[in-house]
């Protein structure tokens, strides 16, 4: 049978629109694979050559209504079919997919944010001997519950973030690192769903996007790299350098798919020493960061990770609660 609108369904037609058309509200609703899916419960094909009932079909078009809640996108407003009438086709069902499924990655909301991590992620013991250059490596991985819950994540607009800061004073080379550590803002991962940016919550968010910093010498940012850009060896997502006299100071975090379950985050703040006499490039410990939080609380060097989930306005959570490790060195 021919889609003319105003006609009846068939079970070609409707199959092609849940499940087997190029692009179906099964592969973003659903399972999905890849940048595809969000892990709600699929909507159920019919048998070839058979009736499409009403409640198959309002399901169609509920499930389509709310993806374009979720991505923010403008759909063709449908009544939903009702028992004891014809079936009957209606315009653009396959337009609107098209639309929801080239901005799947969008998201209208955001949940809350999550800041349990177990281990510890803040270097509370001073740092440096006199004038020599020094290291600290701050290490997170996030763990999903699965390489499904993972992608449903990232599909449906959930950010992972990192936050750098140290207030603490009493060593020659503080003043310096508290102000150089305030100038990072907020760095932020998102999946770069569809191999573009996303928005979400009102924000837009490239691959990797550093929001409310400004100061120092930002050497990268690699706003083309998202979690689906990711491989098993280390990405430098950002770096930011020190300026003037203390330009061999820097920040730099990488980025790792250790599996389809693990991100792995390193952040290294490194000196490269102090010259002149009198100076060290000394700075101090501190109090730690305690889990839970989603801020710096204490004075000590912190480097600290958190996630964003996607929101469940739109959306059942089908992705679980990652978990969050972190280690100093």
């Amino acid at each position: 049978m021919s889609y003319i609108v105003g006609g009846q369904i068939d079970s070609e037609d409707y199959n092609g629109f849940v499940n087997t058309g190029s692009n179906n509200i099964n592969a973003i609703w659903s399972t999905g694979s890849g940048d595809k899916g969000w892990g709600q419960t699929s909507i159920t094909t019919v048998s070839d050559g058979a009736t499409v009932t009403a409640t198959q079909w309002a399901t169609l078009v509920a499930n389509l209504a709310t993806a374009g809640q979720q991505t923010s996108s403008t759909l063709t407003a449908r009544t939903q079919p009702v028992t004891g009438n014809v079936i009957a086709i209606l315009a653009n069902v396959s337009a609107d997919i098209d639309t929801v499924t080239s901005r799947r990655g969008f998201a209208a909301g955001s949940g809350t944010e999550y800041g349990v991590f177990s281990g510890t992620t803040s270097k509370t013991s001073a740092t440096g001997s006199g004038q020599s250059a020094w290291t600290i490596t701050f290490t997170h991985t996030i763990t999903f519950p699965s390489a499904a819950q993972a992608r449903y994540f990232w599909n449906a607009g959930g950010i992972v973030r990192l936050k750098y800061g140290k207030s603490s004073t009493g060593q020659d080379a503080d003043s310096n690192w508290n102000t150089f550590a305030g100038y990072n803002g907020t760095i932020n991962l998102t999946g770069r769903v569809n191999g573009a940016s996303q928005t979400i919550a009102g924000q837009v968010y490239t691959g990797t996007t550093r929001l409310s910093g400004s100061g120092g010498t930002e050497t990268t940012l690699a706003t083309t790299t998202g979690w689906y850009n990711l491989t098993g060896s280390p990405t430098t997502i950002y770096q930011l350098t020190d300026g003037g006299a203390y330009g061999g100071e820097y920040i730099r975090t990488t980025a790792t798919a250790t599996s389809s379950t693990v991100l792995t985050l390193v952040t290294t703040w490194v000196s490269d020493g102090a010259t002149g006499p009198g100076t060290s490039a000394n700075i101090s410990g501190g109090s730690a960061t305690a889990s839970p939080s989603t801020t710096i609380t204490g004075d000590a060097p912190t480097t600290l990770v958190t996630y964003i989930p996607p929101s469940t306005t739109y959306l059942s959570n089908s992705w679980g609660t990652p978990s969050i490790a972190a280690s100093v060195a």
